[in-house]
């Protein structure tokens, strides 16, 4: 087992890996109260669900758990509110312990459930997905989805513990496994060029899940997202580099209606995009793109995205988190392996738009 740490302002907390570590209760035993709500889904609950129960039994533990529909259309308000529904039916207090076993939809929920709830309880993040366990189950970003806009409504709340157990990725579909890596690759491009040519020669042991792979380039992606979330917990500067390819990406979900794209796609088309951004600012070299493209689709992403209306793009990027004072700022590129966070006007972008060959890659 690995184990990273995170630095908050709020409290640090641990990052387990390792394959099996779910059954070790003594990794669970100091961040938990008397009484546990286990939030999940219908996909996840059949295959995790017993195994967490039966180990909180066990060691007499009280719980009880909230089933919730799979799939990013139902990260919305009405899925919050079933988990208010059952923690006020179950009378859950300020000492009963969340956790969230699932992806990125159910990490990100149950974090906003423990945000507001009663002002705030403890949660734990179990990660099941790859794109949750190298992003969105660390560093405290919460929401929920608006149909106006992705993760508009949410907040900083830092879970107290992360367990990510590498066998839960034995039963994640390959289409899943595939938008995981979007997140990794982009870590590498926002600020590790060493360790974007190292998933460059290694692809195809990654993709071929070998164990060694797997385990590191989770804990490199949960190490630099510690380190980032340490400087800027709320996002008030470098941690906006994470989100490199979210502009574009966030804007391809909403038209397409979520779901329909998986969030990891959507990231890879758009990260393809601010590079071709980067490259017109004169930022990457010519070829750079090219050369990020082709290793998206080596991991079987998307390198374009789909064809929609120019002024569509506009209006849903306007929604966009880091825009500031009407102006739309960018996660680009000052060169691969290096972020930086770029203004763009609506006439620049527009025209970007129109002239950019989304065949191109």
């Amino acid at each position: 087992m690995q184990t990273v740490h995170v630095h908050t302002t709020s409290h640090d907390y641990p990052i387990h890996i390792g394959a099996g570590i779910l059954c070790d209760f003594s990794l669970f035993a100091p961040y938990i109260g008397k009484k546990i709500a286990i939030v999940t889904n219908e996909t996840v609950a059949p295959l995790y669900l017993n195994q967490l129960t039966d180990l909180f039994k066990k060691n007499n533990i009280q719980y009880f758990t909230i089933i919730l529909p799979d799939g990013e259309q139902y990260k919305n308000h009405d899925s919050l509110n079933q988990i208010y529904d059952a923690l006020l039916t179950h009378h859950a207090d300020r000492k009963t312990t969340l956790i969230a076993l699932g992806g990125g939809v159910i990490g990100d929920m149950v974090g906003f459930a423990a945000a507001t709830y009663q002002r705030g309880v403890p949660f734990i993040q179990i990660p099941t997905t790859l794109l949750s366990q190298v992003d969105s189950s660390v560093g405290g970003k919460t929401a929920i989805n608006h149909p106006l806009g992705k993760n508009m409504i949410g907040a900083f709340y830092q879970p107290k513990l992360v367990m990510t157990d590498l066998n839960t990725l034995q039963t994640l579909p390959e289409k899943e496994f595939s938008a995981g890596m979007a997140e990794v690759i982009k870590y590498g491009l926002l600020g590790d060029l060493d360790f974007f040519v190292w998933i460059e020669q290694n692809i195809h042991e990654i993709m071929h899940q070998q164990p060694e792979k797997l385990t590191k380039i989770i804990a490199h992606c949960c190490q630099m997202k510690a380190n980032i979330v340490a400087q800027d917990e709320t996002e008030q500067g470098i941690r906006a580099h994470l989100n490199l390819g979210h502009t574009f990406g966030h804007a391809i979900e909403t038209e397409m209606g979520y779901g329909n794209w998986l969030h990891g796609e959507a990231v890879a088309a758009g990260t393809v995009l601010a590079c071709a951004l980067s490259e017109q600012l004169g930022c990457l070299k010519n070829g750079d793109t090219a050369r990020v493209a082709a290793l998206f689709r080596a991991a079987n992403l998307p390198d374009k995205p789909p064809k929609f209306p120019f002024n569509q793009w506009i209006a849903h990027m306007r929604h966009d988190k880091k825009v500031e004072n009407g102006i739309m700022r960018f996660i680009t590129l000052q060169k691969l392996g290096c972020a930086q966070i770029s203004e763009i006007s609506d006439m620049k972008l527009l025209d970007f738009l129109r002239n950019h060959n989304f065949s191109r890659f």
